[in-house]
């Protein structure tokens, strides 16, 4: 999945913040969805602190030794390009794709972060914390997460594959949607699978969970049953296209693929699915 990228390692922690060196790397983005890369024998690069002439910066995280900063101003570059969000999904190197949408979410979001929406007053960076505050009336706004689940339901030897009714994206879907206010993630599983399929499952076991910062997204994976012996789906035509069960045998291979749902459909079609 992208956010694999062993043996590099990820180090989000604030407190690790530290001033920028000449060779760290700089996010420079337009409209919170393309980012300032530059086409290499070896993969892409983003440009680094000397390149960006005295830009303002704002430290985003660690990856190994190189500290990532979001760039506060849009410019453009010689020999540079704006890459859109969703080429990162399979762009090598993999640990720069996953540097890239992890750093286009908290740019989406610092935007956001100008005035308090409970007074009206300007919002203040914190000193010690990834936040914003207001220095009236004490409001703390964090980078927005928004809590999914990806749903692998089975039945035998089959697993329900869907696809949806208005995203661009027409690949073979798990179940998934987002939590809703005062409800647990395993009762968001049993609303989602009926809402969108008129389903019921039962016997839910978790898999793994997955940072998908394509959408603000944190993301946990289920796998359950099928809660009796019919099998007939009624789709949520406002969600989904349509919805089918497919044996083992039928599922393409998606190993390497970036997303919890291919890595879960992948697993199933091998018979290692959480039992």
């Amino acid at each position: 999945m992208i956010q694999d990228i062993a043996p590099h390692v990820y180090d989000n922690a604030f407190a690790h913040r530290r001033e920028a060196r000449p060779e760290d790397a700089v996010f420079i983005t337009r409209k919170g969805k393309e980012v300032l890369i530059r086409e290499e024998a070896n993969g892409f690069r983003f440009p680094t602190v000397a390149e960006t002439e005295g830009m303002p910066l704002y430290f985003a995280f660690l990856i190994d030794e190189t500290a990532f900063f979001i760039g506060d101003e849009e410019k453009e570059m010689e020999g540079f390009r704006y890459a859109k969000l969703p080429e990162f999904r399979n762009k090598d190197p993999q640990y720069l794709s996953f540097a890239a949408v992890t750093g286009l979410q908290l740019v989406r979001w610092r935007k956001t972060q100008v005035y308090c929406g409970a007074c009206g007053t300007k919002l203040e960076p914190s000193t010690w914390e990834r936040a914003y505050v207001c220095p009236k009336c004490g409001q703390i706004n964090y980078p927005r997460l928004n809590p999914a689940v990806i749903v692998a339901v089975t039945h035998n030897d089959k697993i329900l594959v869907t696809t949806y009714s208005d995203r661009p994206s027409k690949g073979m879907a798990c179940i998934a949607g987002f939590a809703e206010i005062g409800e647990t993630i395993e009762e968001c599983v049993h609303r989602e699978v009926f809402e969108e399929t008129g389903l019921k499952v039962k016997n839910l076991r978790f898999y793994k969970s997955q940072p998908w910062s394509f959408t603000d997204t944190l993301l946990f994976g289920f796998y359950c049953d099928l809660d009796g012996d019919d099998e007939t789906v009624h789709v949520d035509p406002t969600e989904l296209k349509e919805g089918h069960w497919l044996r083992r045998d039928e599922i393409p291979n998606r190993s390497g693929e970036a997303s919890l749902t291919a890595e879960m459909q992948e697993m199933f079609r091998l018979g290692k699915e959480v039992k």
